[in-house]
Order: structure tokens, then C-alpha cells, then sequence
């Protein structure tokens, strides 16, 4: 056995996560009373450009309002991605308005190490600036090839930061990698097994090597029990 040992960073129950649009307040509630252990309150993919700024006052109003952690929910918000115009905001209004209550921000699309790198330091000062008693963790999406091409440096430089958890985000891989899906999570069938086995294998091995929780992504077709 190596003399090099990267410990869990942080150990936290996910075994079933839930995604609740921002702009769906009305969701909420219903999420608190789910029965999950994590909830992650989005403001990314699942709202509309329009709906970004009240979406983030909704989830502010919810972080604040609803007990969470009396109902034993971790809750993470995915915010936007470093490409938008949206992104600064939403860290900076989170975490001074309702950072005592996040346990984990969620970044889409990371790319390399400096993504992380880069929301780390923000979320920093805003914790001496707020003198939050908390430690905010970071969580990240590998959903493009520049992500999983990079994966083993973005673990291994995150897990000795913020950095708790990686996510696969098959949906935005799929496109990114240009290849052809049924439904969010779902198989080619005229491809010769699964298609996602080494992704999501070789995301596994830089978690477990670096104490990262490696989190599988969502199946889109409610309708389809079996798959």
C-alpha cells in the first residue's frame, strides 16, 4: 500500500439527491417534505435566462426560511456557469445573504482546476467578510470532454481545497462528445453496451483516489421504471 493516502474529505449521506428549479418556489415544500437526502436548489440549466435573478431571490428566501437541516436535507445550489454573466452574483448574493445555511455550492461545466480554483476563492472571502461559522464545500459537474479530459488534476488539486464531491452530468457530456442519446441517461441502443461505463469509471477512480463523493448523474424518463 502507498504511504500516500488521500482521506475522505468531507463525508456527507447522497444517496438519493434531488434537482429543484429556482424558479419553482412552489417546489420547495415539497422538496423539504420529500423524504431526500440532498436537495440542490437550481439556478443553471433548469431556468430560464428571464427567470435567473428571481430565481436566486427565491432560493435565498428558501435557504432562509425553510429547516432544512431539521429535516435532515443537505442542500447545495448549482449556480451558473463561469461563462455567464449571472455567475459573480449568484455567489456573492448567496453566501452574504444566506451563506450560514448552504452546505455545498454546485459549479456546472467545470472545465480544468482553475474553475473550481476560481469559485473557491470568492466563497472565501465572502465567509471572513460574513464571519461565517461554516464551511461552504464545493461540488462540480464533469459534463464536457475539456472536463473529463482533465478530471484526475481537477480532483486531485480541488480535494486538497473545497472540493467534496464530483458529479456526471451525462446529458451536456453526451452533447459535448457529440453522441447520440434517447433520453437524459439513457443508452444508444445500437450502441454495443454502455456507453457512459468508461466516463463514469474514470470519474470513480479520481474520486476514490483523491477522497471525492463520486455522484452518478439523472435519468430523464420518469416514465421508465426498468431503465
Amino acid at each position: 500500500m502507498s504511504h500516500t493516502l488521500y482521506e475522505t474529505t468531507v463525508q456527507r449521506v447522497q444517496r438519493c439527491e434531488l434537482a429543484v428549479p429556482g424558479s419553482s418556489p412552489g417546489m420547495f415544500e415539497k422538496a423539504l417534505n420529500s423524504g431526500v437526502d440532498f436537495v440542490f436548489l437550481d439556478l443553471e440549466d433548469a431556468v430560464a435566462p428571464d427567470d435567473k435573478v428571481q430565481a436566486r431571490k427565491n432560493i435565498i428566501q428558501a435557504l432562509n426560511d425553510l429547516d432544512w437541516k431539521g429535516h435532515g436535507i443537505t442542500v447545495s445550489v448549482r449556480i451558473n456557469g463561469l461563462d455567464t454573466q449571472y455567475m459573480v452574483r449568484d455567489v456573492v448574493d448567496l453566501v452574504e445573504q444566506a451563506g450560514s445555511k448552504i452546505d455545498t455550492l454546485l459549479i456546472p461545466k467545470a472545465g480544468v482546476y482553475a474553475d473550481i480554483y476560481m469559485v473557491q476563492a470568492m466563497v472565501t472571502q465572502l465567509e471572513m467578510q460574513q464571519g461565517l461559522k461554516n464551511r461552504i464545500g464545493l461540488e462540480a459537474l464533469i459534463e464536457t470532454a475539456l472536463g473529463m479530459a482533465n478530471v484526475e488534476d481537477i480532483a486531485r488539486n480541488g480535494a486538497a481545497g473545497r472540493l467534496e464531491a464530483l458529479h456526471f452530468g451525462v446529458a451536456d457530456y453526451a452533447a459535448s462528445n457529440r453522441a447520440r442519446t434517447t433520453n437524459i441517461g439513457g443508452l444508444n441502443p445500437d450502441y454495443p453496451g454502455d456507453q457512459w461505463h468508461f466516463a463514469i469509471s474514470r470519474m470513480i477512480v479520481a474520486c476514490r483516489a483523491y477522497g471525492l463523493r463520486p455522484i452518478d448523474g439523472p435519468f430523464g424518463d420518469i416514465k421508465d421504471p426498468d431503465g
